[in-house]
């Protein structure tokens, strides 16, 4: 029986509040990691868990925070990316609504173990109910001197700056994520430098994703050891929260240990597919990365394994599609996605997503040529790996995927002028 460990209090609608969270146990791992750890320690610590963050890369955290320089002679700054913008990924929102502190938590732990003492959230721009959320809970922690100076009585002072977004899915990518907090338009930068050397104002700054975060506190209540107990294998650790959509009975967010085979979280957790309809296809870390057809999801949900199968763990928004799903036309409505949401810096990116929409675009309305199918799989290896930040990326290969997996419904498409399965309104 897995026990739940981020999702523990979020059915106790008092503990927003900083005494009930207080009361069961919160602020604990904080108090003793600012009076009685070092930064180095809290650094190893979280290396030996083999915590990846949750953001969608699954970079390790702890090694991370290692690459901060040291006595640079200017601030460090740790940004929380609360910018969850991903489609099919709704995550971070639940933490931030329903047990806040746990985040503010985790945020102070993380900014003490890279010498922080101003850290910010970044906060997506509809996100605003959480944000009112947040920032209550940021009074209740400055009230009670767990924010400001001299922190629990401590010598190490933290504040938290919270930051709304204005909606861009861009300002997810971390340097995108910068350059709007410093009140540019969010376009990503170009690495090298790396945000840990040079980042928030050209300051050495961390960039953390929410669940990353909320992670700490129980990783410095319960030890490292717990933390690896948990998770497929020592590269897997830990719990992780699904975002499961798409045709199931039972949609939810559900956190599970990370490497939970594929089908227990259809099946078993939500239900299996409505009106007894047969899967066609999930697409297991939001919109952004290859599907997965029915035969292909004996797989278990981490990092490792789904890179095995050529796709991606990403932000764990999985998406469940059944049969009656017409893939041109999710084809079609994700490159118009990402056409919507590229910044327009890279000519691949901002040509390319608006080229690969109008094509599949026309293949769907019954004007397709077969040549456009090699068109555009052409566009797609002419759009990966060749722009500042992976948007591009982004939209390549899930339509890529698409077309190589379901090519006979996308020829059929081409020359009937309609639909295989004929069902466009439950696309």
């Amino acid at each position: 029986m897995y026990e739940t460990v981020l999702f523990k209090n979020i059915a106790d609608p008092r503990v927003r509040a900083i005494d009930r969270y207080a009361e069961l146990g919160g602020y604990r791992a904080a108090e003793m990691v600012v009076k009685e750890r070092t930064p180095a320690e809290v650094i190893e610590t979280t290396k030996a868990t083999g915590l990846r963050g949750r953001g969608g890369a699954g970079f390790p955290t702890g090694l991370k925070w290692s690459f901060v320089p040291k006595d640079t002679g200017k601030p460090t700054y740790l940004c929380c990316n609360a910018d969850e913008s991903e489609p099919g990924t709704c995550k971070d929102r639940v933490i931030m609504e329903r047990d806040p502190h746990q985040l503010i938590e985790g945020i102070i732990i993380a900014s003490f173990a890279v010498d922080c003492h101003l850290a910010f959230i970044y906060i997506r721009g509809e996100f605003w109910y959480a944000y009112r959320v947040l920032e209550k809970a940021l009074g209740e922690a400055r009230a009670k001197g767990f924010l400001g100076k001299k922190i629990f009585g401590s010598n190490f002072d933290l504040d938290i700056v919270l930051h709304s977004g204005a909606g861009a899915y861009i300002c997810g990518e971390e340097t995108g994520l910068i350059e709007s907090l410093e009140g540019k338009r969010g376009h990503p930068r170009q690495k090298p430098p790396f945000p840990a050397v040079q980042g928030l104002y050209g300051c050495p700054t961390v960039v953390n994703n929410v669940e990353t975060l909320a992670n700490l506190p129980h990783i410095f209540n319960r030890g490292a050891e717990w933390f690896k107990s948990i998770g497929s294998n020592p590269k897997n650790t830990g719990p992780k929260l699904y975002c499961m959509s798409g045709h199931l009975n039972k949609p939810a967010v559900v956190e599970r240990e990370l490497g939970i085979p594929l089908p227990e979280l259809i099946y078993d957790i939500c239900g299996g597919i409505p009106g007894g309809k047969k899967l066609k296809g999930v697409i297991p870390g939001g919109s952004s990365v290859p599907i997965l057809t029915a035969d292909e999801i004996d797989v278990r949900m981490d990092f490792d394994s789904l890179a095995a199968k050529g796709t991606l763990l990403g932000s764990a928004g999985c998406m469940v599609l059944d049969e009656t799903v017409c893939m041109v036309r999710f084809a079609m409505r994700t490159a118009r996605f990402y056409a919507e949401e590229t910044c327009g810096q890279c000519s691949q990116c901002r040509e390319g997503t608006w080229w690969m929409e109008q094509v599949l675009h026309r293949i769907e309305h019954g004007h397709g040529k077969m040549s456009d199918l090699d068109m555009i799989l052409d566009m797609c290896s002419n759009m990966k790996g060749v722009t500042i930040c992976v948007l591009s990326d982004a939209c390549a290969m899930p339509v890529e995927a698409m077309i190589n997996k379901f090519r006979a419904e996308f020829e059929y498409h081409i020359t009937n002028k309609t639909c295989m399965v004929g069902a466009h309104a439950h696309a």
